[in-house]
């Protein structure tokens, strides 16, 4: 017979390194797992053991820009596949830590990488699986350096992201709110400058809704 399950709920958190946006991500699983969801929370590049291979390599070895938006969708492709479809079709929250708007962000508007070549590889890679809820974690370039050099003073070590110029984070800051600006039904800005408190309360309307 065939199987009338409800498909699942795709959720992406994005924003510029150190909006905060990896740590609301827990909180965020964690509130919806306790209101009885089935979660899975994973992470771009990454979320299966390609993908994590994959990731060292991009945040720690020198390469041009096209091969760094090639080697994204690689591990997207492994992510999708084994991952994210499955979760969805058993009805789980998926909530990815990073998608294909990154891409669009850090190596398009950040880097410069060819816009289109981003829209063929997504369409070619998961033009069956898009979010249906982004939520855009956005603070100013400047907050995101301070908080980055709070972290490195308390010992974390930067990846080569993180060490990027502030004028290259005021690009993929700008890209992603053009993105919103585009596709305003599915995503939501969270003013991440606030404190964390306000921020989490914000998140709990939003796991309401959900």
């Amino acid at each position: 017979m065939p199987d009338h399950s409800p498909r699942g709920r795709f959720i992406t958190l994005e924003g510029i390194d150190g909006a905060g946006k990896s740590t609301h991500a827990r909180f965020l699983a964690e509130m919806l797992a306790a209101r009885g969801r089935r979660v899975v929370a994973t992470r771009e590049p990454g979320g299966t053991s390609t993908g994590e291979a994959i990731r060292e390599w991009l945040l720690h070895r020198t390469m041009t820009h096209d091969t760094e938006a090639l080697l994204m969708f690689a591990a997207r492709r492994e992510h999708v596949v084994n991952v994210i479809e499955p979760a969805l079709a058993r009805g789980d929250i998926v909530l990815c830590d990073r998608f294909t708007d990154a891409t669009y962000a850090y190596q398009g508007s950040g880097h410069g990488v060819s816009l289109a070549m981003i829209d063929a590889l997504a369409q070619w890679v998961h033009g069956h699986c898009d979010p249906e809820l982004t939520l855009l974690f956005d603070v100013p370039g400047e907050v995101s350096r301070e908080r980055l050099a709070r972290m490195h003073a308390k010992g974390k070590a930067q990846d080569k992201f993180e060490r990027e110029t502030l004028a290259f984070f005021e690009r993929v800051r700008n890209g992603y709110l053009a993105r919103a600006a585009t596709e305003p039904g599915r995503f939501r800005i969270i003013d991440s400058t606030r404190p964390v408190a306000d921020v989490r309360a914000e998140l709990g309307r939003i796991a309401e809704q959900l």
